[in-house]
């Protein structure tokens, strides 16, 4: 008879950004034996890896920090409303070494796979470097934005010049001033990094394929008044980001965009356009993401509000989303994005019109001519929430391969499991609320509920929870039918699944839950109370 070998940790967590830092701290707090395996030298997650100019939240600081601790809330102070990324990752690093988390983290640790042992009821999980760790439970903590990819571009490896990814954005500083500088894409991070590298290098040629609509960020420096109103507020605060769908601070006008006389909306419109973050998508009409007229109308405004940012017409036009409604993609939040535009020493190229050919050895040919750059940057996005699963080698029960059986559809129950894969317990998976909300309001969510859950499995001797499969099927027809309601689920963006740098992924899926954080808590408050219905627990 084979010995059941027992695991080396109660649970083993992968990844030490904002959620795997919290888990580890549940964990810590709950008595029970984990670590956290990172690829990076430190934690810190999408903001150890993000470095690149302009990085920053468009989340207001407030609202992104962690909650669970009044001594923390009292002891850090913002320095802006919207935070840069040093600044972010100086304040997981405090966090981290405040709770004294460092010592479960095991850094330089890259995930190659990871089994589901049956007879054990474990997982085992193997690094690049050969080493391998063995828990009871594996709790993914990997991002929904980090699994960088690539543009499909003959000759990416030929360039002679320096090159990467935002991601991959080196840590030493990156030497500017008077280069000519490519950026491809226009999505959140090309806004980003263009808007702050505009009037620093030589010349800036930016390769557009798709526009996206973007709003003013209206950041500024928190001064010591506003900090002490804020940390006076923070129940206020996180009560009311627990209130909005989105989880943000932004509340959206309760009345119907066709119940407004134009006059009163054009008022309303310049308000939340003149906002702070993302009042200028929540704070709207409560029907403009779902009301196709209403949507169309707001569109028109805020193309009028690029055609006034940018002198040239032509140009303005290019910069104006021609494809999809605001707020029906992810909407990227900029300083002096378009004003960018102005300046004679940046170049805008649709890539519809005179595509990329291919990459060469001293920069890169379009339909139309050839470039020459000293530094290419890659602003194409990410292989968004199933990415990084897809790169690890996860079998489940039977040797089923994670990857395969999310080929077409990335189902799970609730986000949080998916079936055929015991004691995985995912913080930030496809169909969850955590990937469709403010990111840390959504974590502890998450987080708090697989503690809850890990404590009645303890409390009630069980050593194995799987989602069985009718519940899953249940949950994907209700994230289908919050989808439904949404004008963002006719167009094509990582809400939707689609990405054309990726194999396989041409066709829509069910990414996110759209039916706001509210609704998913209520969910998971009732899945929990009737003693986790539609999880298996043995």
């Amino acid at each position: 008879m084979r010995e059941v070998q027992e695991p080396q940790y109660d649970a083993i967590v992968i990844g030490a950004g904002v959620a795997g830092i919290y888990q580890i701290y549940r964990l810590q707090e709950l008595g029970m034996s984990a670590t956290v395996l990172e690829a990076a030298d430190g934690p810190g997650g999408t903001w150890y890896w993000n470095r690149y100019p302009g990085a920053r939240f468009d989340s207001e600081s407030y609202t992104y920090g962690y909650s669970f601790s009044k001594d923390l809330l009292d002891e850090w102070d913002w320095s802006e409303h919207f935070a840069g990324q040093p600044e972010t990752l100086r304040y997981l690093n405090h966090v981290v070494d405040k709770f004294d988390l460092r010592k479960h983290m095991q850094f330089g640790c890259k995930v190659e796979g990871a089994e589901f042992d049956e007879d054990g009821c474990f997982w085992r999980v193997r690094l690049e470097d050969g080493r391998e760790f063995t828990g009871r439970f594996l709790l993914t903590a990997i991002g929904m934005l980090s699994a960088a990819t690539l543009p499909r571009i003959e000759g990416l490896d030929d360039f002679e010049g320096e090159s990467w990814h935002t991601y991959y954005w080196p840590h030493e500083p990156v030497e500017l001033a008077g280069k000519r500088v490519a950026v491809i894409g226009t999505g959140a991070t090309g806004v980003q990094v263009i808007s702050e590298i505009a009037d620093k290098v030589g010349e800036l040629t930016v390769f557009q394929r798709r526009p996206n609509w973007c709003a003013p960020l209206h950041n500024d420096r928190i001064d010591e008044e506003s900090l002490a109103d804020i940390k006076s507020s923070y129940d206020e605060i996180f009560e009311i980001c627990r209130r909005n769908a989105g989880g943000f601070l932004h509340s959206p006008d309760p009345r119907k965009f066709q119940d407004v006389p134009r006059e009163e909306r054009l008022e309303l419109w310049e308000k939340i356009y003149a906002a702070r973050g993302f009042s200028v998508w929540m704070s709207n009409f409560i029907d403009t993401g779902i009301n196709p007229e209403a949507n169309a109308e707001y569109s028109a405004f805020i193309a009028d509000k690029i055609r006034s940012r940018v002198n040239d017409s032509d140009t303005a036009e290019l910069l104006i989303p021609k494809d999809h409604g605001f707020g029906t993609r992810r909407v990227p939040l900029e300083t002096r994005y378009y004003e960018a535009y102005n300046r004679e020493n940046v170049h805008l190229v649709d890539i519809n019109e005179t595509p990329i050919e291919r990459i060469t050895t001293r920069g890169l040919r379009t339909a139309e001519r050839d470039y020459e750059f000293d530094l290419i940057i890659y602003a194409t996005g990410f292989d968004a929430i199933t990415g990084a699963f897809d790169r690890m080698n996860m079998t489940g029960s039977g040797g089923l391969a994670l990857r395969d059986k999310w080929s077409e559809s990335p189902d799970t129950l609730l986000g949080m499991q998916t079936s055929g894969f015991p004691n995985l317990l995912m913080l930030s998976g496809p169909q969850g609320g955590s990937v469709s909300t403010n990111y840390p309001r959504g974590i502890e969510t998450a987080v708090d509920w697989i503690s809850d859950l890990l404590v009645y499995m303890r409390d009630h001797g069980y050593r194995r929870v799987e989602a069985n499969a009718e519940a899953e099927s249940s949950w994907r027809q209700h994230v289908q039918e919050m989808y439904q309601f949404q004008l963002m689920s006719k167009v094509k963006s990582w809400f939707t699944g689609y990405n054309s740098n990726v194999d396989g992924h041409d066709v829509p899926r069910l990414m996110i839950y759209p039916g706001g954080a509210p609704r998913y808590r209520e969910r998971l408050e009732e899945v929990a109370a009737n003693d986790y219905e539609g999880f298996h627990l043995s």
